[in-house]
């Protein structure tokens, strides 16, 4: 599952070191012209738009908004979407953020496909500057409750140093 193209989202070396290792790669719309500039082959990969579904091997994957940009250069701003993603299988529920702001899109996920076993919410690299595409720790869990998740898995933090909190603060 990918949430946007953003590097420390989508890697190369990441995504040519595992796209043999699976059958499926499914990401939002747009995205797909720049795995398959890596070799990955065309078949593999399932694009989606907001809140387009597919059931796979019995689990349904929806892609969700949020409140985020997507590009790899200085000249394709919001050239792909991005979003975050809703996983239902006949048991449990899971749901991954992918990087966001704080909105009521929260609210809106959790009603239409919570509640959710767990959920793995973004809560590094924030920045009251960038409090529109990424959130303060308060509003990660917020996010959490927001989507009615059993538990919270923090995510996105101390893979390296992006912003101009503590290292240890989230």
């Amino acid at each position: 599952l990918i949430t946007h193209n953003h590097y420390d989202h989508l890697d190369y070396e990441t995504i040519a070191a595992l796209h043999k290792e699976v059958d499926a790669i499914f990401m939002p719309l747009e995205n797909a012209k720049i795995i398959r500039n890596w070799g990955v082959e065309k078949e593999k990969i399932q694009e989606f738009n907001w809140f387009e579904e597919q059931i796979y091997n019995g689990v349904t994957f929806a892609l969700c908004p949020t409140q985020h940009f997507s590009g790899r250069g200085i000249m394709d701003r919001d050239s792909y979407l991005w979003g975050s993603w809703a996983i239902k299988g006949a048991q449990h529920s899971a749901y991954v953020s992918g990087d966001s702001g704080y909105n009521t899109h929260f609210k809106m996920i959790g009603e239409r496909y919570g509640p959710f076993d767990l959920a793995c919410i973004e809560c590094g690299a924030y920045n009251e500057a960038w409090s529109e595409v990424h959130m303060m720790p308060e509003e990660s869990v917020q996010a959490s409750v927001d989507l009615h998740a059993k538990v919270m898995l923090p995510m996105h933090w101390a893979g390296f140093n992006l912003s101009t909190h503590a290292w240890d603060e989230p």
